[in-house]
Protein backbone atom coordinates (compact mmCIF):
# COMPACT_ATOMS: atom_id res chain seq x y z
CA UNK A 1 0.00 0.00 0.00
CA UNK A 2 0.68 3.57 -0.25
CA UNK A 3 0.93 6.44 2.46
CA UNK A 4 -2.40 7.83 2.57
CA UNK A 5 -2.13 11.90 1.93
CA UNK A 6 -3.13 14.74 4.02
CA UNK A 7 -5.03 11.98 6.70
CA UNK A 8 -5.52 13.90 9.89
CA UNK A 9 -4.14 12.14 12.86
CA UNK A 10 -5.83 13.76 15.27
CA UNK A 11 -5.10 14.49 19.15
CA UNK A 12 -4.76 12.15 21.80
CA UNK A 13 -7.04 9.23 22.05
CA UNK A 14 -9.41 9.31 24.75
CA UNK A 15 -11.54 6.28 25.68
CA UNK A 16 -14.96 5.72 26.59
CA UNK A 17 -15.31 7.50 29.99
CA UNK A 18 -17.89 7.92 32.30
CA UNK A 19 -20.69 6.14 32.68
CA UNK A 20 -23.58 6.38 30.00
CA UNK A 21 -26.34 4.66 29.59
CA UNK A 22 -25.97 1.50 32.09
CA UNK A 23 -22.21 1.06 30.16
CA UNK A 24 -19.38 1.18 32.57
CA UNK A 25 -16.22 2.83 31.96
CA UNK A 26 -13.27 2.31 29.91
CA UNK A 27 -9.85 3.01 30.81
CA UNK A 28 -7.83 4.86 28.61
CA UNK A 29 -4.67 2.57 28.46
CA UNK A 30 -5.14 -1.18 26.69
CA UNK A 31 -3.98 -4.27 28.47
CA UNK A 32 -1.50 -6.06 26.42
CA UNK A 33 -2.99 -8.62 24.47
CA UNK A 34 -1.74 -12.46 24.59
CA UNK A 35 -0.95 -14.52 21.83
CA UNK A 36 -1.21 -17.33 22.52
CA UNK A 37 -5.14 -18.47 21.75
CA UNK A 38 -7.62 -16.81 19.76
CA UNK A 39 -11.40 -16.72 19.93
CA UNK A 40 -14.78 -15.52 18.96
CA UNK A 41 -15.76 -12.75 20.90
CA UNK A 42 -19.76 -13.10 21.67
CA UNK A 43 -21.39 -10.27 23.68
CA UNK A 44 -17.86 -8.86 25.78
CA UNK A 45 -16.65 -12.24 25.98
CA UNK A 46 -14.04 -14.91 24.72
CA UNK A 47 -15.50 -17.95 23.87
CA UNK A 48 -14.60 -21.12 22.18
CA UNK A 49 -15.84 -24.03 19.97
CA UNK A 50 -16.85 -27.57 20.04
CA UNK A 51 -15.23 -27.53 16.11
CA UNK A 52 -11.56 -25.44 15.14
CA UNK A 53 -9.66 -25.28 12.25
CA UNK A 54 -6.10 -23.85 11.47
CA UNK A 55 -5.24 -21.92 8.23
CA UNK A 56 -2.05 -22.09 6.37
CA UNK A 57 1.43 -19.66 6.65
CA UNK A 58 1.22 -19.05 2.36
CA UNK A 59 4.91 -19.01 2.03
CA UNK A 60 5.51 -22.35 4.50
CA UNK A 61 2.11 -24.41 4.10
CA UNK A 62 2.61 -24.90 8.00
CA UNK A 63 -0.83 -24.25 9.93
CA UNK A 64 -1.39 -20.76 11.29
CA UNK A 65 -2.98 -20.83 14.84
CA UNK A 66 -6.56 -22.60 15.98
CA UNK A 67 -9.56 -20.63 15.51
CA UNK A 68 -13.09 -21.41 16.38
CA UNK A 69 -15.41 -22.77 13.84
CA UNK A 70 -18.94 -21.10 14.68
CA UNK A 71 -21.87 -22.53 14.98
CA UNK A 72 -25.98 -21.46 13.94
CA UNK A 73 -26.36 -21.17 17.49
CA UNK A 74 -22.78 -18.86 17.85
CA UNK A 75 -24.70 -16.36 15.48
CA UNK A 76 -27.92 -16.24 17.01
CA UNK A 77 -26.11 -15.52 20.67
CA UNK A 78 -24.10 -12.93 18.84
CA UNK A 79 -27.30 -11.24 16.75
CA UNK A 80 -29.07 -11.27 20.56
CA UNK A 81 -26.29 -9.21 22.16
CA UNK A 82 -25.75 -6.87 19.38
CA UNK A 83 -29.34 -5.97 19.22
CA UNK A 84 -29.55 -5.23 23.14
CA UNK A 85 -26.34 -3.28 22.66
CA UNK A 86 -27.83 -1.52 20.12
CA UNK A 87 -30.57 0.81 22.02
CA UNK A 88 -27.82 1.84 24.60
CA UNK A 89 -25.19 2.08 21.94
CA UNK A 90 -27.13 4.73 19.77
CA UNK A 91 -27.95 6.81 22.69
CA UNK A 92 -24.12 7.33 23.55
CA UNK A 93 -23.45 11.16 22.11
CA UNK A 94 -21.43 11.28 18.87
CA UNK A 95 -18.83 13.05 20.35
CA UNK A 96 -18.26 9.80 23.11
CA UNK A 97 -18.25 7.44 20.43
CA UNK A 98 -15.83 9.56 18.65
CA UNK A 99 -13.41 8.96 21.86
CA UNK A 100 -14.18 5.49 21.79
CA UNK A 101 -12.60 4.79 18.54
CA UNK A 102 -9.80 7.05 18.98
CA UNK A 103 -9.04 5.13 22.22
CA UNK A 104 -9.05 2.03 20.50
CA UNK A 105 -7.26 3.18 17.29
CA UNK A 106 -4.12 4.21 19.82
CA UNK A 107 -4.27 1.09 21.31
CA UNK A 108 -4.27 -0.89 18.27
CA UNK A 109 -1.09 1.43 17.40
CA UNK A 110 0.79 0.33 20.82
CA UNK A 111 0.45 -3.37 19.52
CA UNK A 112 1.80 -2.86 15.96
CA UNK A 113 4.72 -4.98 15.92
CA UNK A 114 2.73 -8.17 17.48
CA UNK A 115 0.46 -7.27 14.64
CA UNK A 116 2.53 -7.13 11.80
CA UNK A 117 4.17 -10.48 12.93
CA UNK A 118 1.12 -12.38 12.70
CA UNK A 119 0.22 -10.58 9.55
CA UNK A 120 3.31 -11.62 7.94
CA UNK A 121 2.95 -14.98 8.80
CA UNK A 122 -0.83 -15.52 8.11
CA UNK A 123 -1.76 -12.97 5.17
CA UNK A 124 2.38 -13.51 3.45
CA UNK A 125 3.04 -10.01 2.84
CA UNK A 126 6.19 -8.95 3.29
CA UNK A 127 6.70 -7.28 7.10
CA UNK A 128 7.72 -3.95 5.53
CA UNK A 129 4.25 -4.02 4.10
CA UNK A 130 2.57 -5.78 6.67
CA UNK A 131 3.77 -2.76 9.35
CA UNK A 132 2.28 -0.29 6.52
CA UNK A 133 -0.92 -1.83 6.86
CA UNK A 134 -0.56 -1.14 10.83
CA UNK A 135 -0.10 2.33 10.35
CA UNK A 136 -2.91 2.98 7.77
CA UNK A 137 -5.53 1.14 10.02
CA UNK A 138 -4.53 3.61 12.69
CA UNK A 139 -4.89 6.64 10.71
CA UNK A 140 -8.24 5.44 8.75
CA UNK A 141 -9.93 5.04 12.33
CA UNK A 142 -8.26 8.26 13.47
CA UNK A 143 -9.36 9.97 10.23
CA UNK A 144 -13.00 8.54 10.69
CA UNK A 145 -13.71 9.32 14.26
CA UNK A 146 -12.41 13.37 13.44
CA UNK A 147 -15.51 13.45 10.71
CA UNK A 148 -18.89 15.53 12.11
CA UNK A 149 -22.50 13.53 11.21
CA UNK A 150 -23.92 17.33 11.47
CA UNK A 151 -27.36 17.83 10.96
CA UNK A 152 -28.74 19.38 8.26
CA UNK A 153 -31.14 22.92 8.59
CA UNK A 154 -33.50 24.04 6.24
CA UNK A 155 -35.50 27.40 7.88
CA UNK A 156 -38.82 28.60 6.78
CA UNK A 157 -41.27 31.07 8.99
CA UNK A 158 -43.03 28.87 10.96
CA UNK A 159 -40.87 25.70 10.23
CA UNK A 160 -37.67 24.56 11.28
CA UNK A 161 -36.76 21.14 8.53
CA UNK A 162 -33.96 19.24 10.16
CA UNK A 163 -32.40 16.66 8.42
CA UNK A 164 -30.76 13.96 10.71
CA UNK A 165 -28.33 10.87 10.47
CA UNK A 166 -29.59 8.36 12.95
CA UNK A 167 -28.06 4.64 13.18
CA UNK A 168 -29.37 1.51 11.46
CA UNK A 169 -28.82 -1.04 13.76
CA UNK A 170 -26.91 -4.11 13.53
CA UNK A 171 -24.14 -4.29 10.78
CA UNK A 172 -22.44 -7.22 9.83
CA UNK A 173 -18.56 -6.51 8.57
CA UNK A 174 -17.74 -9.31 5.61
CA UNK A 175 -13.98 -8.62 5.43
CA UNK A 176 -11.79 -10.26 2.80
CA UNK A 177 -8.02 -11.97 3.26
CA UNK A 178 -5.85 -9.46 1.18
CA UNK A 179 -5.90 -6.60 3.86
CA UNK A 180 -7.58 -8.38 6.95
CA UNK A 181 -6.89 -5.80 9.71
CA UNK A 182 -6.90 -2.42 7.39
CA UNK A 183 -10.57 -3.38 5.98
CA UNK A 184 -11.73 -4.76 9.51
CA UNK A 185 -10.50 -1.96 11.05
CA UNK A 186 -12.54 0.27 8.18
CA UNK A 187 -15.79 -0.86 8.71
CA UNK A 188 -15.73 -0.97 12.73
CA UNK A 189 -14.86 2.44 12.97
CA UNK A 190 -17.78 3.63 10.26
CA UNK A 191 -20.15 1.58 12.16
CA UNK A 192 -19.52 2.19 15.56
CA UNK A 193 -18.72 6.07 15.14
CA UNK A 194 -22.11 6.10 13.92
CA UNK A 195 -23.80 4.22 16.71
CA UNK A 196 -24.43 0.81 15.39
CA UNK A 197 -22.68 -2.57 16.97
CA UNK A 198 -21.04 -4.79 14.19
CA UNK A 199 -20.12 -8.17 13.85
CA UNK A 200 -17.15 -8.96 12.48
CA UNK A 201 -16.70 -12.43 10.02
CA UNK A 202 -12.66 -12.49 8.79
CA UNK A 203 -11.93 -14.77 6.19
CA UNK A 204 -11.59 -18.39 6.74
CA UNK A 205 -7.89 -17.58 5.47
CA UNK A 206 -6.44 -14.93 7.63
CA UNK A 207 -8.95 -15.43 10.40
CA UNK A 208 -6.17 -15.29 13.57
CA UNK A 209 -5.84 -11.17 12.84
CA UNK A 210 -9.09 -11.00 13.20
CA UNK A 211 -10.40 -12.49 16.19
CA UNK A 212 -7.23 -10.29 18.15
CA UNK A 213 -8.16 -7.02 16.51
CA UNK A 214 -11.73 -7.45 18.33
CA UNK A 215 -10.81 -8.90 21.19
CA UNK A 216 -8.69 -5.38 21.88
CA UNK A 217 -11.48 -3.43 21.19
CA UNK A 218 -13.22 -4.87 23.98
CA UNK A 219 -11.44 -2.70 26.68
CA UNK A 220 -12.89 0.41 24.60
CA UNK A 221 -16.43 -0.85 24.12
CA UNK A 222 -19.35 -1.99 25.93
CA UNK A 223 -20.15 -5.86 25.60
CA UNK A 224 -22.25 -6.83 22.59
CA UNK A 225 -20.84 -3.36 20.27
CA UNK A 226 -17.95 -4.88 18.47
CA UNK A 227 -18.22 -8.87 17.93
CA UNK A 228 -16.39 -11.13 15.93
CA UNK A 229 -16.84 -14.61 14.64
CA UNK A 230 -14.62 -17.08 12.88
CA UNK A 231 -15.97 -19.74 10.53
CA UNK A 232 -16.21 -21.56 7.97
CA UNK A 233 -17.73 -21.24 4.34
CA UNK A 234 -21.59 -21.40 5.96
CA UNK A 235 -21.00 -18.68 8.41
CA UNK A 236 -21.21 -15.77 5.47
CA UNK A 237 -24.77 -17.34 4.55
CA UNK A 238 -25.93 -17.45 7.81
CA UNK A 239 -24.86 -13.72 9.06
CA UNK A 240 -26.61 -12.40 5.72
CA UNK A 241 -29.63 -14.07 5.74
CA UNK A 242 -30.42 -13.56 9.55
CA UNK A 243 -33.33 -11.20 10.32
CA UNK A 244 -31.59 -9.24 13.06
CA UNK A 245 -28.90 -7.22 10.93
CA UNK A 246 -30.11 -4.11 9.23
CA UNK A 247 -26.36 -3.43 7.23
CA UNK A 248 -24.04 -5.61 4.99
CA UNK A 249 -20.49 -3.90 4.34
CA UNK A 250 -18.94 -6.63 2.10
CA UNK A 251 -15.61 -6.99 0.62
CA UNK A 252 -14.75 -9.49 -1.63
CA UNK A 253 -15.44 -10.90 -5.52
CA UNK A 254 -17.77 -9.77 -7.66
CA UNK A 255 -19.34 -13.21 -7.77
CA UNK A 256 -19.91 -13.47 -4.46
CA UNK A 257 -21.06 -9.88 -3.78
CA UNK A 258 -24.10 -10.58 -5.99
CA UNK A 259 -24.83 -13.60 -3.53
CA UNK A 260 -24.55 -11.39 -0.45
CA UNK A 261 -26.85 -8.98 -2.35
CA UNK A 262 -29.47 -11.37 -3.26
CA UNK A 263 -29.00 -12.74 0.77
CA UNK A 264 -29.44 -9.31 1.99
CA UNK A 265 -32.85 -8.45 -0.59
CA UNK A 266 -34.91 -10.77 1.70
CA UNK A 267 -35.04 -8.46 4.56
CA UNK A 268 -34.02 -5.39 2.48
CA UNK A 269 -31.23 -5.18 4.20
CA UNK A 270 -28.97 -2.23 3.21
CA UNK A 271 -25.34 -3.15 1.55
CA UNK A 272 -22.75 -1.95 0.82
CA UNK A 273 -20.58 -4.22 -1.31
CA UNK A 274 -16.65 -3.30 -2.47
CA UNK A 275 -16.01 -5.68 -5.61
CA UNK A 276 -13.77 -6.73 -7.88
CA UNK A 277 -11.90 -4.31 -10.31
CA UNK A 278 -9.99 -4.38 -13.85
CA UNK A 279 -8.01 -0.63 -13.10
CA UNK A 280 -6.47 0.55 -16.06
CA UNK A 281 -3.67 3.00 -16.07
CA UNK A 282 -3.21 4.88 -18.84
CA UNK A 283 0.91 6.23 -19.95
CA UNK A 284 1.03 8.99 -22.28
CA UNK A 285 4.05 10.12 -25.05
CA UNK A 286 4.87 13.03 -22.59
CA UNK A 287 5.72 10.75 -19.72
CA UNK A 288 10.01 10.11 -17.53
CA UNK A 289 9.43 6.39 -19.02
CA UNK A 290 11.94 5.03 -16.43
CA UNK A 291 10.57 7.15 -13.22
CA UNK A 292 6.61 6.56 -14.62
CA UNK A 293 8.14 2.90 -15.19
CA UNK A 294 9.23 2.32 -11.83
CA UNK A 295 6.18 2.95 -10.55
CA UNK A 296 3.94 1.50 -12.36
CA UNK A 297 6.03 -1.83 -11.85
CA UNK A 298 5.31 -1.86 -8.45
CA UNK A 299 1.94 -0.88 -8.22
CA UNK A 300 0.99 -3.50 -10.09
CA UNK A 301 2.56 -5.80 -7.91
CA UNK A 302 1.73 -4.61 -4.72
CA UNK A 303 0.78 -7.18 -2.47
CA UNK A 304 1.21 -9.63 -4.94
CA UNK A 305 -1.37 -8.21 -7.18
CA UNK A 306 -4.05 -8.73 -4.68
CA UNK A 307 -5.59 -5.63 -4.40
CA UNK A 308 -8.78 -4.64 -6.14
CA UNK A 309 -7.27 -1.27 -6.99
CA UNK A 310 -4.18 -3.10 -8.67
CA UNK A 311 -2.99 -1.86 -11.75
CA UNK A 312 -4.64 -4.67 -13.74
CA UNK A 313 -4.02 -3.42 -17.04
CA UNK A 314 -1.37 -1.70 -18.62
CA UNK A 315 -2.11 1.30 -21.89
CA UNK A 316 1.14 2.44 -23.12
CA UNK A 317 1.30 4.70 -26.17
CA UNK A 318 2.77 3.29 -29.16
CA UNK A 319 5.20 6.32 -29.72
CA UNK A 320 6.91 5.24 -26.41
CA UNK A 321 5.73 1.87 -26.21
CA UNK A 322 9.06 0.08 -26.78
CA UNK A 323 11.43 2.12 -24.54
CA UNK A 324 8.85 1.70 -21.37
CA UNK A 325 8.17 -1.75 -22.23
CA UNK A 326 11.87 -2.01 -21.71
CA UNK A 327 11.80 -0.11 -18.35
CA UNK A 328 9.30 -1.60 -17.11
CA UNK A 329 10.99 -5.24 -17.43
CA UNK A 330 14.11 -3.76 -16.06
CA UNK A 331 12.25 -2.91 -13.02
CA UNK A 332 9.61 -5.67 -12.50
CA UNK A 333 12.82 -7.47 -12.75
CA UNK A 334 14.01 -6.23 -10.14
CA UNK A 335 11.35 -6.60 -7.44
CA UNK A 336 12.61 -9.70 -4.88
CA UNK A 337 9.47 -12.62 -4.59
CA UNK A 338 10.13 -14.47 -1.24
CA UNK A 339 8.82 -15.31 2.46
CA UNK A 340 8.10 -12.13 3.97
CA UNK A 341 10.77 -11.54 6.76
CA UNK A 342 13.57 -11.98 4.06
CA UNK A 343 15.19 -8.69 3.66
CA UNK A 344 13.92 -6.99 0.53
CA UNK A 345 11.24 -8.83 -0.41
CA UNK A 346 8.89 -6.76 -2.47
CA UNK A 347 6.45 -9.45 -3.38
CA UNK A 348 5.22 -12.16 -0.87
CA UNK A 349 3.24 -15.35 -2.23
CA UNK A 350 -0.13 -15.64 -3.09
CA UNK A 351 -2.26 -16.01 -0.14
CA UNK A 352 -3.99 -19.25 -0.47
CA UNK A 353 -3.83 -22.53 -2.62
CA UNK A 354 -7.03 -21.55 -4.42
CA UNK A 355 -5.50 -18.22 -5.15
CA UNK A 356 -2.47 -19.56 -6.51
CA UNK A 357 -4.29 -22.43 -8.36
CA UNK A 358 -6.92 -19.72 -10.45
CA UNK A 359 -3.33 -17.72 -11.09
CA UNK A 360 -1.92 -20.40 -12.45
CA UNK A 361 -4.73 -21.12 -14.69
CA UNK A 362 -3.91 -18.07 -16.44
CA UNK A 363 -0.06 -18.85 -16.83
CA UNK A 364 -0.98 -22.05 -18.60
CA UNK A 365 -2.78 -19.99 -21.70
CA UNK A 366 1.00 -18.29 -21.93
CA UNK A 367 2.08 -21.61 -23.47
CA UNK A 368 -1.19 -22.77 -24.95
CA UNK A 369 -1.66 -19.48 -26.77
CA UNK A 370 1.44 -18.47 -27.75
CA UNK A 371 1.65 -15.33 -25.70
CA UNK A 372 4.69 -13.31 -25.62
CA UNK A 373 6.00 -13.01 -22.32
CA UNK A 374 8.28 -9.62 -21.89
CA UNK A 375 9.30 -10.76 -18.22
CA UNK A 376 8.57 -13.43 -15.95
CA UNK A 377 6.64 -16.38 -17.15
CA UNK A 378 7.98 -18.92 -15.12
CA UNK A 379 7.44 -20.18 -11.40
CA UNK A 380 9.37 -21.49 -8.57
CA UNK A 381 8.35 -24.99 -7.36
CA UNK A 382 8.50 -26.13 -4.05
CA UNK A 383 6.91 -24.78 -0.80
CA UNK A 384 4.66 -22.10 -0.70
CA UNK A 385 2.09 -20.05 -3.04
CA UNK A 386 5.03 -17.77 -4.71
CA UNK A 387 4.02 -16.76 -8.63
CA UNK A 388 7.12 -14.73 -9.87
CA UNK A 389 6.15 -11.31 -11.53
CA UNK A 390 4.88 -11.88 -14.66
CA UNK A 391 4.05 -8.53 -17.73
CA UNK A 392 2.02 -10.42 -21.23
CA UNK A 393 3.15 -8.25 -23.98
CA UNK A 394 -0.16 -6.92 -26.17
CA UNK A 395 -2.14 -10.43 -25.81
CA UNK A 396 -5.64 -10.38 -27.31
CA UNK A 397 -7.78 -7.23 -26.57
CA UNK A 398 -10.21 -9.90 -25.70
CA UNK A 399 -8.01 -12.61 -24.18
CA UNK A 400 -9.06 -13.64 -20.58
CA UNK A 401 -6.01 -11.95 -19.37
CA UNK A 402 -6.83 -8.63 -20.33
CA UNK A 403 -10.71 -9.21 -19.75
CA UNK A 404 -11.04 -10.95 -16.53
CA UNK A 405 -9.62 -9.71 -12.63
CA UNK A 406 -6.74 -12.21 -11.81
CA UNK A 407 -5.91 -10.77 -8.63
CA UNK A 408 -2.26 -12.34 -8.96
CA UNK A 409 1.24 -10.65 -10.37
CA UNK A 410 0.23 -10.89 -14.33
CA UNK A 411 -0.42 -8.15 -16.25
CA UNK A 412 -0.96 -7.08 -19.72
CA UNK A 413 0.65 -4.40 -21.12
CA UNK A 414 -1.08 -3.24 -23.93
CA UNK A 415 -0.73 -0.13 -27.10
CA UNK A 416 -2.62 2.93 -27.80
CA UNK A 417 -2.61 6.09 -30.51
CA UNK A 418 -4.92 8.43 -29.40
CA UNK A 419 -6.23 9.65 -26.22
CA UNK A 420 -9.99 9.38 -27.52
CA UNK A 421 -8.60 5.07 -27.89
CA UNK A 422 -7.04 5.02 -24.90
CA UNK A 423 -10.12 6.27 -23.29
CA UNK A 424 -12.48 3.28 -24.88
CA UNK A 425 -9.85 0.94 -24.24
CA UNK A 426 -10.04 1.54 -20.29
CA UNK A 427 -13.73 2.03 -20.30
CA UNK A 428 -14.18 -1.58 -22.22
CA UNK A 429 -14.87 -3.45 -19.22
CA UNK A 430 -17.51 -4.89 -16.83
CA UNK A 431 -15.67 -3.02 -14.25
CA UNK A 432 -15.23 -0.19 -12.83
CA UNK A 433 -13.59 0.47 -9.42
CA UNK A 434 -10.20 2.08 -9.97
CA UNK A 435 -7.56 3.73 -12.93
CA UNK A 436 -5.11 5.95 -13.37
CA UNK A 437 -3.22 8.96 -16.16
CA UNK A 438 0.45 9.39 -16.70
CA UNK A 439 1.59 12.39 -18.15
CA UNK A 440 3.80 15.26 -18.53
CA UNK A 441 0.53 17.57 -19.08
CA UNK A 442 -1.86 18.13 -15.77
CA UNK A 443 -3.88 19.49 -18.38
CA UNK A 444 -4.19 16.22 -20.84
CA UNK A 445 -3.91 13.79 -17.37
CA UNK A 446 -6.80 15.77 -15.80
CA UNK A 447 -8.89 15.75 -18.80
CA UNK A 448 -8.43 12.40 -19.52
CA UNK A 449 -9.08 11.28 -16.10
CA UNK A 450 -12.40 12.61 -16.27
CA UNK A 451 -13.63 10.93 -19.25
CA UNK A 452 -12.76 7.22 -17.21
CA UNK A 453 -15.45 4.97 -15.58
CA UNK A 454 -14.42 3.94 -12.43
CA UNK A 455 -14.75 5.22 -8.67
CA UNK A 456 -11.59 6.54 -8.42
CA UNK A 457 -9.39 7.66 -10.94
CA UNK A 458 -5.99 9.21 -9.89
CA UNK A 459 -3.46 11.68 -11.91
CA UNK A 460 0.28 10.88 -11.82
CA UNK A 461 -0.09 8.58 -9.47
CA UNK A 462 -2.38 5.39 -8.25
CA UNK A 463 -3.26 3.66 -4.87
CA UNK A 464 -3.44 6.81 -3.23
CA UNK A 465 -6.47 6.88 -0.69
CA UNK A 466 -7.21 9.23 1.57
CA UNK A 467 -10.30 7.84 4.39
CA UNK A 468 -12.04 11.40 4.21
CA UNK A 469 -13.13 10.87 0.44
CA UNK A 470 -15.72 7.93 -0.58
CA UNK A 471 -14.41 4.95 -1.73
CA UNK A 472 -16.99 3.00 -4.22
CA UNK A 473 -16.71 1.10 -7.41
CA UNK A 474 -18.95 1.74 -10.76
CA UNK A 475 -20.72 -1.11 -13.03
CA UNK A 476 -19.80 -4.66 -11.52
CA UNK A 477 -17.42 -3.12 -9.20
CA UNK A 478 -19.68 -2.46 -6.38
CA UNK A 479 -22.56 -0.30 -4.98
CA UNK A 480 -22.59 2.29 -2.42
CA UNK A 481 -19.37 3.91 -1.08
CA UNK A 482 -16.59 3.43 2.36
CA UNK A 483 -14.97 5.96 3.81
CA UNK A 484 -15.79 9.91 4.64
CA UNK A 485 -18.65 11.44 5.12
CA UNK A 486 -20.73 9.51 2.38
CA UNK A 487 -19.73 6.01 3.80
CA UNK A 488 -20.67 7.59 7.40
CA UNK A 489 -24.01 7.90 6.14
CA UNK A 490 -24.10 4.29 4.47
CA UNK A 491 -24.91 3.24 8.28
CA UNK A 492 -27.56 5.65 8.97
CA UNK A 493 -31.12 6.05 8.18
CA UNK A 494 -31.89 9.67 6.50
CA UNK A 495 -34.53 11.13 8.53
CA UNK A 496 -36.52 14.72 8.07
CA UNK A 497 -38.65 16.50 10.81
CA UNK A 498 -40.58 19.29 9.96
CA UNK A 499 -40.58 20.89 13.63
CA UNK A 500 -42.73 23.79 14.24
CA UNK A 501 -41.26 26.99 15.69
Amino acid sequence: MTSIASTPNGNSAHAFSGTQNGHSSKNLQSKPLTWTTYSNVINGELTSTKQTRCSVNPATEAENPTVPVSTREDVDRAMAAAQKAFKTWAAVPYAERQKAVLAFASALEREKEPFSKLLTQEQGKPIQFARVELDTSVAWMRATAAIDLPVEKIEHADKTILVRFTPLGVAVGLVPWNFPILLAAGKIASAVVTGNPIIVKPSPFTPAGGLKLVELAQQFFPPGVIQVLSGDDSLGIWLTSHPTPAKISFTGSTATGKKVMESASKTLKRVTLELGGKDPTIVCDDVDVDEVAAKVAQLAFLNSGQICLAIKRIYVHEKIFDEFRAALVKHTAALKVGEGNEDGVFLGPLQNAMQYERVKGFFSEIETQGQNVAVGGKNPGGKGYFITPTIIDRPPEDSRLVVEEPFGPIVPLLSFSSDAEAIAKANNTAYGLGASVWSGSKERANGIAQQIEAGTVWVNTHFAMDPRAPFGGHKQSGMGTEQGLSGLKSYCNSQTLYLDK
